[in-house]
């Protein structure tokens, strides 16, 4: 039977906070709607049918994005047939494809090379599938694809526009770099850039007398961002409905609206080391240190008492596999006397993590909660 509140459930596992998901998922849908366009999210941050289908609810979106073939398999089987894989296909990756398109899902790929377009196609031809495929081009330097300026766009379009089992969806773009922006005027600035070089790659592609209807972009902090989307199609962002520390760091959110935390137990108390120990490690984690180039580190994550209530001077300051490290951080991150009278065996806290979508792939279900209350054991997948 489901446990009725916290403390019947056993530590550690992954808590969702509803009014916050909802709030989450409201924001973002409003806002770009507003700018006349829709969104594809990113399902890879919970990887869960249930949410999925609240951030559909909430509207203005089309589609869905994945990271994983196991996503495409899994979300097409309960009902979501209009898939983006967002990572750059591989010839090992074909025959799963193959199987994903015989059974009926409208499924797109990504690539960024003219070899990677010759691959596919070849594969394609051979096997008697047609392939949608959407070039990526890279707006800010971070990461995977093609230069939108560059003369490799166009011959990649060509190929793919010409061969006969291969069809060009459009141009796709991730502005990662909107990770490294810290102000409201340096995330508008690269959300501009990121979209003004995409309907820059769709027009050159178009200006060959090539279709490009697809015009994709997304990342959390510049779908926020930008005031414009004319040109664009759709916008992709995932870690919007949880959002973490990161996304907090960036001021993108406040602490108050991450939705997504670990349910620990306090199993220990070290009172010559000033710390306290749960039973959440990196494996409930994750070793994700994202905060750490921020101007503010949270560590592993900033602890919350059950009740989700923020303790402002503890983090999980280091981890081992089993166990998480909770200490305290005062005034210029000076350590100061941990409050050892604040907390028994057995209390429970929420450590909010530095990256939901890390995080949230250690389980493999969560708990929809509001408050205290636990409202429904949700399942979710991991692994590729």
């Amino acid at each position: 039977m489901l446990p009725t509140d916290l403390s019947r459930l056993s530590t550690p596992c992954l808590l969702i906070e509803q009014s916050k998901l909802q709030q989450n998922i409201a924001r973002l849908s409003t806002h770009i709607g507003g700018l006349a366009c829709v969104l594809r999210p990113h399902v890879k941050t919970h990887k869960s049918v249930d949410i999925t289908r609240e951030i559909v609810k909430g509207g203005n979106t089309r589609g869905i994005t994945v990271s994983t073939l196991k996503e495409a398999h899994h979300f097409f089987q309960q009902g979501f047939d209009d898939i983006l894989y967002a990572v750059g296909i591989v010839p090992n990756k074909f025959a799963e494809v193959k199987s994903l398109l015989e059974q009926g899902c409208n499924l797109s790929l990504i690539l960024d090379s003219l070899s990677a377009a010759e691959l596919l196609a070849d594969y394609a031809q051979n096997n008697g599938i047609i392939v949608q495929v959407l070039i990526e081009i890279d707006v800010d330097n971070h990461r995977a694809g093609v230069n939108p300026k560059s003369d490799v766009l166009l011959q990649i379009a060509r190929y793919l526009n010409l061969h006969t089992h291969t069809e060009l969806r459009g141009v796709m773009t991730h502005a990662g770099g909107s990770y490294e922006c810290f102000d409201k005027a340096s995330q508008l600035k690269l959300a501009r850039q990121e979209r003004d070089l995409s309907v820059l790659a769709a027009a050159r592609i178009r200006e060959q007398n090539i279709e490009c209807p697809v015009v994709s972009i997304g990342s959390t902090p510049t779908a926020f961002a930008i005031d414009d989307l004319s040109g664009i199609t759709e916008v992709r962002a995932g870690v919007y409905v949880l959002f973490d520390l990161v996304m907090a760091g960036l001021g993108v959110c406040t602490i108050d609206d991450i939705a997504v935390s670990v349910l620990g137990s306090i199993i220990g108390f070290q009172h010559n080391k000033n710390i306290a120990l749960s039973d959440a490690g990196w494996m409930a984690m994750s070793r994700d240190r994202g905060t750490a180039e921020q101007p503010i580190d949270q560590a592993y994550g900033v602890i919350c008492n059950q009740q989700g209530v923020v303790f402002n001077d503890l983090i999980m300051q280091s981890a081992n596999q089993e166990h998480g490290i909770i200490g305290t951080r005062g005034p210029n991150n000076v350590q100061k006397e941990f409050p050892f009278d604040r907390f028994q065996i057995g209390d429970l806290v929420r450590i909010l993590p530095n990256h939901a979508c890390a995080t949230a792939a250690q389980f493999n279900h969560f708990y929809l909660v509001d408050g205290e209350r636990v409202l429904a054991s949700l399942p979710s997948i991991s692994g590729w």
